[in-house]
């Protein structure tokens, strides 16, 4: 299995003025950064972290796989995903924010069951009021 995440580079900089959703998207890319670290010990062969700049055609970096959604008359590319492929090619894309955390959190926790180590990442209040 191969994993991307995508974030919004001004988001995780906090270039948007929303601290809420600064501390989100850097916890999603803490746990992202956790995950790749132990990946081997639950069967992950990959994870990119991407940061996505305004404009990029939805960031597609590792994964060929782009989230787009039309509002109005418009359609408007996903710039923060989260992009799973499985070993036959089946593709998984998670746009929301809250579903990214949720399923970074259980691959940590999955982790934690394989290993001694202390694994877990600690999240803002509003990252860790998402998993809840």
């Amino acid at each position: 299995m191969r994993m991307e995440l995508r974030v919004c580079k001004h988001c995780y900089e906090g270039n948007h003025g929303n601290d809420g959703k600064t501390a989100i998207t850097r916890d999603m890319v803490a746990c992202a950064e956790r995950v790749r670290e132990y990946k081997d010990l639950i069967g992950v062969d990959a994870i990119y972290i991407t940061m996505v700049e305004e404009g990029d055609p939805g960031g597609a970096e590792a994964l060929p796989a782009i989230v787009a959604s039309i509002e109005g008359n418009q359609v408007n590319l996903s710039d923060t995903q989260l992009v799973m492929e499985d070993g036959d090619g089946n593709m998984l894309v998670y746009p929301n924010p809250e579903d990214i955390l949720e399923v970074l959190t259980r691959n940590l926790d999955q982790i934690q069951e394989q290993t001694r180590q202390d694994v877990t990442v600690e999240l803002s209040p509003e990252g860790a009021e998402l998993v809840g």
